[in-house]
C-alpha cells in the first residue's frame, strides 16, 4: 500500500490491485470480501455500504473521472473506546473500493488506532494474496 497526504491534509492508504491478481470480479465482491472480515473480527461492527457511484451520478452537477467504472465504499467501526466525545470525529471507518479499467482502486483513511489500522492494512494484503484461496 502506499501513503499520500490527499489534498495536502487526509493521511490515505490506497493501492491498486490488477483484476487478474485477485480473486474478485466486481465492486460488490470486493466489498463483500471486505464485510465477511470485519463480520469475522468481534471488535468490528458492519455498518452500511454506500454506493457513491450511484450516488454522485444522480446529482446533477455530479462529477466521476472517465476511468472509474464503480465505486463503492464499506462503513464498520471499531469500538474499543470511546474515551472522549472528540472520539467520535474520526469514526466510523470506511474502506473505498473503485473499479477501473483492468484494476480496483483500494483506499481508506489512517486509523487513529494503530492496532485498528494494522488490521485494515492486513485485510487488504490477505485480497492482495486471496486468488489461490477461491
Amino acid at each position: 500500500m502506499q501513503y499520500t497526504h490527499f489534498m495536502d491534509k487526509y493521511p490515505v492508504h490506497h493501492t491498486e490491485i490488477l483484476k487478474s491478481a485477485t480473486c474478485c470480479a466486481s465492486v460488490d465482491e470486493l466489498i463483500q470480501f471486505f464485510r465477511d472480515k470485519v463480520e469475522a473480527d468481534p471488535r468490528a461492527c458492519f455498518i452500511a455500504e454506500f454506493d457513491h457511484y450511484a450516488h454522485t451520478a444522480s446529482l446533477p452537477e455530479g462529477e466521476i473521472a472517465e476511468n472509474i467504472k464503480a465505486a463503492k465504499h464499506i462503513i464498520f467501526c471499531f469500538g474499543l473506546k470511546l474515551p472522549s466525545p472528540l472520539a467520535m470525529g474520526p469514526r466510523p471507518r470506511s474502506i473505498g473500493v473503485c473499479e477501473l479499467d483492468d484494476s480496483f482502486a483500494i483506499s481508506f483513511l489512517e486509523a487513529p488506532n494503530p492496532v485498528m489500522h494494522q488490521i485494515m492494512l492486513d485485510w487488504v494484503a490477505d485480497l492482495e494474496t486471496s486468488k489461490a484461496k477461491v
